[in-house]
């Protein structure tokens, strides 16, 4: 290396002698070929900076000295900068890389053994090319695209999990779970099965409706990919060429026929169809791929070669490629391993025009080169070929073309009635798609699958669904409202609210569980049955508010005027859409006005609390109080042991005597817990519940303490 630096040396003080030179400072130039000869070639690369700054114009000979000290310091990529605002000055001699070359050689010669040894490990077939490549398109995916396949949804197919997918990439994918959630096959087992899928029938009719034309194409294409399983490539073919007929810049069509071509071993076609991709998406690296592969079947490998390179320039870590690349230059390697200042070695024709752009991947180039093992001559030589093939084009490609393929849907197809839910008429809310591929409002669907277990519209049964309560929302359906109609969902869901917000008033609106009775600080078990009762339970709890007033029947009001509310601890579902509902009582309450809403009975209620007493009164009452406790304690410990332990298992023990009666609003547990396990009928317990003084509940609760005691006998 030492040696191509002094055979540069006179070259440079030609350089530095003319009249651009001027104002160059010789002993900083000295200094830093000091630098470079200490191997401090950071420092000489800074200095080469600074004069280069002081100059009015750019001098060539300054230029590539710098780019050398680069090239020497390992900066490969700063090193190319330099060199290309060099060629723009001038075309680039072969010599004039000497510096260049030898880094590169002695880099390939270290680096060779551990990168060889990295590409055999890392790569073992063909295939894990498009898998590397896949990874980069999941950023050109839009709201339509299948995650699988990465194209058009085509039978859309909505998993209980809320993801879509086509329902062949569905069947024909061996992972049976959802590929977005990792939903497992033990949570949907029916729908996970090919006789379980079903098509998103609001999903496919907008995809049909919005993408006519893409829609059939993906038809055509798919039946395309079917016939080719069977090995009719005949059939499969046309059906192919009539999809591209209807989507002619389609670059992943135009991908699978040209796989298809090259099956057929029509390479000259295969050809075509990878040229058109390339010049549709000339930064897609799988465009390339296919057209080196196209390339390498029809013979051509110094063309193939020359894509593997756009490859690996566009996608510097695709392994396989760079194995692939490395097999085409081992069959390449004796008729083309010349020197930097023979021929170029790329082939003559349209056919081997390389892109402006490409100039801004060039470092990306040299450095697949030393992964890659190339020979030294053949790598070095396409990249000087390149650089003086397009000197004035190296520094003006600032800015790359990116792709979108986002689709955009036609605003004069958009309709809001296209998803309006069939059972309530409006806007879907949280729209859900049960496994027979019909889409509803969540809470509607609740409300129907609590009377029948069957689909509203084709009446297909969904105990199973049921018996999972995965209710989950589709979310492109979700996604759907809110790009296109955000202003009509923001009304729908501030009418739900307002619903909400009116069933969470536990006054105006109660409510009301047509039962049994009911006590403050007491459990209430029930078990829901009926499908109005799930529907009210199932609100308390979206709601928040948890809470239900609890009153036994009337044959003339239909429930009592007196009640306790009920707050829920606990739900526990069952498959058939019961539950068991573990509540217990607040506070009591006094009906004002008797309702009824979806079924259920509703109230207007006011809270009761019990007046307090003072002075002597007070004394009184806490005398009094003191007496019942005991009377109702030796009742208690008078009852045999089994219907002790009867009462304890259902109702806990007898609450502790409280020392301040009046402390609760209530009054104490203990009177509570003592209507609920005497032997009362629901009429008498009514009456001591709606009595708001506590002396005359305890003087009520003495009197039943005195009959039960008196009955029972000895």
């Amino acid at each position: 290396m030492d040696a191509g630096i002094e055979n540069h040396a006179e070259y440079y003080v030609h350089e530095l002698s003319s009249p651009s030179a001027t104002g160059l400072c010789a002993e900083m130039l000295g200094v830093a070929d000091e630098a470079c000869r200490a191997g401090d070639f950071d420092l000489a690369a800074e200095i080469y900076t600074s004069q280069l700054a002081e100059l009015e114009h750019t001098d060539r000979g300054l230029l590539l000295r710098k780019a050398d000290a680069l090239a020497r310091g390992g900066r490969i990529a700063d090193a190319l900068d330099s060199y290309c605002i060099a060629a723009n000055l001038q075309a680039l001699r072969p010599d004039e890389l000497q510096i260049l070359v030898e880094v590169i050689a002695h880099t390939i010669r270290t680096k060779e053994h551990s990168d060889i040894k990295t590409i055999s490990v890392a790569s073992t077939s063909e295939s894990r090319c498009f898998e590397s490549d896949e990874i980069d398109e999941e950023q050109n995916l839009d709201l339509f695209s299948c995650y699988l396949c990465k194209c058009l949804l085509t039978e859309p197919t909505s998993l209980v999990c809320g993801h879509t997918f086509c329902k062949r990439c569905l069947e024909d994918d061996l992972v049976k779970e959802c590929r977005s959630c990792r939903l497992k096959t033990n949570k949907s087992p029916r729908q996970f099965s090919v006789d379980g899928l079903r098509v998103n029938v609001i999903i496919s009719g907008l995809i049909g409706k919005w993408f006519n034309s893409e829609s059939k194409a993906r038809r055509y294409w798919s039946e395309g990919e079917g016939l080719w399983k069977k090995m009719d490539l005949s059939n499969a073919i046309l059906k192919f060429n009539t999809a591209i007929e209807l989507e002619p810049c389609e670059c992943r069509l135009l991908a699978r026929r040209a796989e298809l071509f090259m099956e057929m071993k029509n390479f000259g076609q295969a050809i075509k169809d990878a040229d058109t991709m390339c010049r549709l998406r000339p930064l897609w690296p799988k465009a390339h791929y296919i057209k080196a592969a196209a390339f390498r079947s029809a013979g051509r490998n110094e063309e193939a070669l020359q894509e593997y390179f756009c490859c690996l320039a566009l996608k510097s870590d695709w392994i396989a490629v760079k194995l692939e690349a490395q097999k085409v230059h081992q069959y390449l390697f004796i008729c083309k391993c010349q020197s930097l200042c023979g021929k170029s070695p790329l082939p003559a024709g349209p056919s081997s025009r390389i892109k402006p752009s490409f100039l801004l991947n060039l470092w990306l180039v040299v450095q697949t080169s030393l992964s890659l093992s190339l020979s030294l001559s053949l790598s070095l030589s396409l990249f000087f070929s390149l650089l003086t093939l397009f000197p004035d084009n190296a520094s003006s490609c600032k800015t790359l073309p990116t792709f979108s393929g986002a689709r955009q849907v036609p605003s004069q197809l958009l309709d809001s009635a296209d998803f309006e839910c069939s059972l309530c008429m409006r806007l879907f809310y949280e729209p859900v798609t049960t496994p027979c591929g019909h889409t509803f409002c969540l809470k509607c669907l609740e409300r129907c699958l609590d009377h029948n277990p069957n689909c509203p519209l084709c009446k297909e049964n969904l105990s199973e669904y049921l018996a999972t309560r995965a209710y989950n929302k589709t979310l492109l359906m979700e996604e759907l409202l809110q790009r296109y109609f955000c202003d009509e969902l923001a009304e729908r869901r501030k009418v739900h609210e307002e619903e909400m917000t009116e069933l969470s008033n536990l006054n105006l609106e109660v409510p009301i569980f047509v039962c049994t009775m009911a006590f403050p600080t007491i459990p209430c078990p029930l078990h829901v049955f009926e499908p109005r009762y799930r529907l009210m339970i199932r609100r308390s709890m979206e709601t928040g508010t948890k809470q239900f007033g609890m009153c036994i029947a009337d044959e003339l009001k239909g429930f009592a005027d007196h009640g306790c509310m009920l707050e829920v601890r606990d739900v526990k579902f069952f498959p058939d859409g019961r539950s068991v509902v573990d509540t217990i009582g607040i506070a009591r309450f006094k009906v004002l006005c008797h309702g009824q809403r979806d079924g259920y009975h509703t109230a207007q209620i006011e809270y009761l609390e019990d007046k307090k007493v003072e002075g002597e009164e007070l004394t009184e009452l806490v005398k009094l109080h003191d007496s019942v406790y005991d009377q109702a304690l030796g009742w208690f410990t008078s009852l045999k042991d089994d219907m002790k332990n009867q009462i304890i298992s259902h109702f806990g023990h007898l609450p502790v005597k409280e020392s301040d009666p009046q402390g609760n609003p209530n009054g104490p547990a203990w009177c509570w817990w003592l209507l609920a396990v005497l032997p009362l009928e629901n009429k008498a317990q009514l009456t001591i519940l709606a009595m708001n003084a506590l002396k005359d509940r305890l003087v009520a609760i003495r009197r039943v303490l005195i009959f039960v005691t008196r009955k029972r006998p000895r």
